[in-house]
């Protein structure tokens, strides 16, 4: 498989806007024609401009609501987010950048991972507007997914053993862009420290709060984390969101127990 045709045959939103235009310049020069499915080049070579030939795709500011989020979409939002946050401290760790691949692999295989790295490489050399692709992913994907994302990108920032005060505030200032609470973002980054108060913090909750609220707490954050709700993203992120929801629950039970409830 080529490597255009790969991705031509993961996105759709990502066509379009900022996105779009992003991984045009990151394919330069081996991008191949798509006219198999009627889809058209990811973006002019020479410019970087983003073609709009392919009437049947959502359009980036013109929806009324949101499209489903493909694997693809997903994908590219990942790598795109994964180099603002790697370039946050001004290098890239060779620890930060196994952490990408080895997730690829693990969720994609092989062969779809050494593509999207090779994807990957291209878009940290280019100058990423953060407000831009993260606006087109707020209003493109649904909030799950988003969630899923923020949980990565803290996953590759604590892969060198260290989250960088400049990493912290680069994803602090995604999160916003995205539409993400503080509530969850204090939630995910709990997942990724160690201290005495993280169980709460992943709950979402104070230390003072009754048992009841505990509980109530665990159960709406469970059907928040729940991998069922990126199934639309297909199997692989599912697996991957399975880590998220096991720590939601690490969560509470570490509450019980200090506790003593059932």
């Amino acid at each position: 498989m080529s490597f255009a045709k790969w991705i031509g045959g993961a996105l759709g939103w990502s066509f379009g806007g900022p996105i779009g235009a992003i991984i045009g310049l990151a394919i330069g020069s081996f991008v191949d024609n798509l006219s198999e499915k009627g889809t058209p080049l990811l973006g002019d070579r020479r410019t970087g401009q983003q073609r709009d030939t392919y009437k049947t795709r959502p359009k980036y500011g013109k929806q009324t609501s949101k499209p489903q989020t493909q694997s693809g979409d997903f994908e590219v939002s990942l790598l795109i987010l994964a180099s603002i946050v790697i370039k946050a401290d001004g290098k890239q760790d060779q620890r930060e950048l196994d952490f990408v691949r080895q997730q690829f692999t693990n969720m994609y295989g092989k062969d779809r991972a050494n593509k999207a790295f090779e994807l990957f490489k291209r878009i940290t050399k280019q100058n990423i507007s953060t407000r831009q692709v993260c606006l087109q992913i707020k209003q493109m994907m649904d909030h799950a997914s988003r969630l899923q994302l923020l949980h990565f990108l803290f996953g590759i920032a604590k892969a060198d053993g260290l989250v960088t005060e400049d990493e912290l505030r680069q994803i602090f200032t995604i999160t916003g862009y995205l539409g993400i609470s503080n509530r969850d973002y204090e939630s995910i980054k709990a997942m990724f420290y160690n201290s005495s108060d993280n169980a709460y913090k992943i709950l979402e909750i104070d230390k003072s709060a009754p048992d009841a609220d505990v509980k109530k707490a665990y159960r709406t954050m469970a059907k928040k984390y729940h991998p069922d709700r990126v199934g639309h993203l297909g199997k692989e992120h599912q697996e991957g969101a399975e880590a998220k929801f096991r720590q939601v629950q690490e969560a509470y039970e570490h509450i019980q127990k200090e506790r003593g409830f059932k």
